[in-house]
């Protein structure tokens, strides 16, 4: 049987609230030309600030690149309490890799965030969201929980600040366990996300990191990727 990862988490809420949510943000490193580029930390500080603000934690995901070349926002991202994220160390596509290679391009980044930080992570979002069944096996054996998205924000897309966030608070996925995704490159991200929390608690949307919004044993996964405990 195939192998499936978690789109969405499954977590109880009070019952004023409509649901949890997670946020996450992406760090990704990308190829042009054969030149591997991290995307920069320009909105780094904004971000992290403007989740403060809202009391909100969040699921950075790092690639290997990024992590060498930010070292410092790495330890920044840790102290605020935020999920770290591995996101592989070449933004490779992992379904097209060996088992050994999987682990590879899994375990080098984990060694430089606990070198950096001394946390180990624990989740992990393969690049393009491609995957199979050795990379699901792979995370298994290295105490990872695979993870996708399920609202995509298309922020990557320099979409203006009221697109970014009418994609994410009016989307048709929206809903208790839902994984929203969102870009540290985007060209209006940084400027959309206060507005963006502040429509999702209005809307009754707890958010919390995916490290607290997933089940970690005892579960399934359905066809969509939801969660449910056994």
């Amino acid at each position: 049987m195939f192998e499936r990862l978690i789109f969405y988490g499954l977590l109880s809420c009070s019952v004023r609230d409509s649901g949890c949510l997670s946020f996450c943000i992406y760090l990704p490193f990308v190829t042009f030309r054969k030149l591997p580029l991290p995307w920069g930390n320009d909105d780094t500080k904004d971000l992290l600030a403007t989740l403060k603000k809202h009391n909100v934690k969040a699921t950075f995901f790092m690639t290997g690149g990024w992590i060498e070349k930010y070292p410092d926002d790495v330890k920044a991202i840790a102290a605020e309490g935020h999920d770290l994220g591995n996101h592989s160390e070449n933004h490779k596509q992992m379904s097209q890799l060996s088992a050994e290679q999987c682990k590879e391009e899994l375990m080098k980044p984990h060694e430089k965030v606990k070198k950096l930080t001394g946390k180990d992570m624990i989740l992990f979002r393969p690049p393009y969201g491609d995957y199979n069944d050795t990379l699901i096996q792979v995370c298994r054996e290295n105490q990872y929980y695979a993870i996708q998205w399920d609202v995509d924000s298309l922020d990557w897309k320099d979409y203006d600040t009221a697109t970014i966030i009418r994609r994410v608070t009016e989307h048709k996925h929206l809903g208790n366990g839902s994984i929203i995704l969102c870009h540290n490159g985007g060209k209006h991200t940084a400027e959309a996300l206060d507005e963006l929390l502040s429509t999702l608690k209005e809307k009754g949307f707890t958010l919390v990191p995916i490290s607290q919004l997933i089940i970690k044993e005892n579960y399934s996964i359905d066809t969509e990727g939801r969660q449910k405990g056994k």
